[in-house]
């Protein structure tokens, strides 16, 4: 499985980015995908996982709320929706797949899309 994750950028607090996680190879319908997220000097942490169907649905804390993550099986492609931005959520936001929407599930990553939030 491939995974191409685009639509980072540099917005301003309070603002909205969606980012897109475009796949290939293996049957992306039959894969949860989920996205994740790493700041400068920290580790990479989980922010939202979608199972195959889109029916079960999984955030962190600290998103909850502001972000929305969705898919289209028919596009073979992953959204993430981030609403109200931040500065605390400036990291590189990466894609990933897998065979349960469990972030320890994640086998497949593509690289990072950048996401800046100015205060």
């Amino acid at each position: 499985v491939q995974l191409q994750a685009s639509g980072g950028g540099l917005v301003q607090a309070g603002g909205s980015l969606r980012l897109s996680c475009a796949a290939s190879g293996r049957t992306f319908s039959i894969l949860a995908m989920g996205w994740f997220r790493q700041a400068p000097g920290k580790e990479r942490e989980f922010v939202a996982t979608i199972n195959w169907s889109g029916n079960t649905i999984f955030y962190a804390d600290s998103v909850k709320g502001r972000f929305t993550i969705s898919r289209d099986n028919a596009k073979n492609t992953a959204y993430l929706q981030m609403n109200s931005l931040n500065p605390e959520d400036t990291a590189v936001y990466y894609c990933a797949a897998g065979a349960t929407p469990s972030s320890d599930a994640m086998a497949y990553w593509g690289k990072g899309t950048q996401v800046t939030v100015s205060s």
